[in-house]
């Protein structure tokens, strides 16, 4: 089946001191053709900012903007009024719509590290909106769980498109299944850490894999493993 892995070392990389911004997908210096989104993913940055530095009050419009939060402490301010801070194995989502403004920084002692996921919206212009849940990650022990979903509920995050995104936390040795549509569906794998084998393809920590054309997933965790999988179409 068709597949592209993308290794840690042949991400983009932005590292201005403060921040260091990894590109699994081009995104603002890092602009390779070949990695112009997956689907109707956009935006796939591994981030890391030092204490007391962050991004200042800057505008969104017409997109879902998901904050995974791996480790430190980071706050969440924007137009809609909401005040927030949220630390490692918390979830945001702002479905940016008409337009919005945030700003974001980090109010701990140590580095923050999040991953930051742009996916295209189903409907343009809807009214903004902000939701955050927190997973913490001994729960979520050897079984992938939704932590963003188009259905809407209490246990997740909800999205504005029909995508979904899980992370998973397993032992070494546990096998995962992963079922989709094949038909206008593709899945992107990131590993946080650890190391899996994904339809017998490598896939070691901070490496990416994207598969399409295929309706099953076989995740092999060789050793303790976190990773997430996005699930998104492939286009309209």
């Amino acid at each position: 089946m068709p597949h592209r892995l993308t290794h840690a070392h042949d991400r983009g990389l932005k590292d201005i001191g403060w921040l260091q911004s990894n590109f699994s997908l081009s995104f603002g210096p890092y602009a390779n053709p070949e990695r112009a989104g997956f689907g109707l993913l956009r935006v796939f940055n591994d981030d890391f900012v030092a204490p007391g530095n962050g991004f200042g009050l800057h505008a969104h419009a017409n997109m879902e903007i998901i904050s995974i939060m791996l480790a430190g402490r980071m706050n969440h301010i924007d137009s809609m009024g909401y005040r927030e801070e949220v630390g490692a194995d918390w979830v945001q989502i702002m479905s940016a719509g008409s337009g919005l403004r945030h700003e974001e920084h980090n109010v701990g002692d140590d580095t923050v590290n999040f991953l930051q996921i742009w996916i295209e919206p189903k409907l343009q212009n809807v009214t903004p909106r902000y939701q955050r849940r927190h997973f913490p990650a001994e729960k979520r022990r050897n079984q992938l769980t939704t932590v963003v979903s188009n259905e809407e509920g209490t246990a997740h995050c909800w999205i504005n498109q029909n995508a979904k995104l899980s992370l998973g936390f397993y032992d070494a040795g546990q096998q995962v299944s992963y079922s989709l549509n094949p038909l206008n569906k593709c899945v992107f794998i990131f590993v946080i850490e650890g190391t899996l084998t994904v339809n017998g393809q490598a896939v070691a920590q901070r490496e990416s894999l994207g598969l399409w054309e295929t309706s099953e997933v076989q995740i092999n965790c060789e050793t303790e493993s976190k990773f997430i999988v996005i699930e998104a179409p492939i286009n309209h």
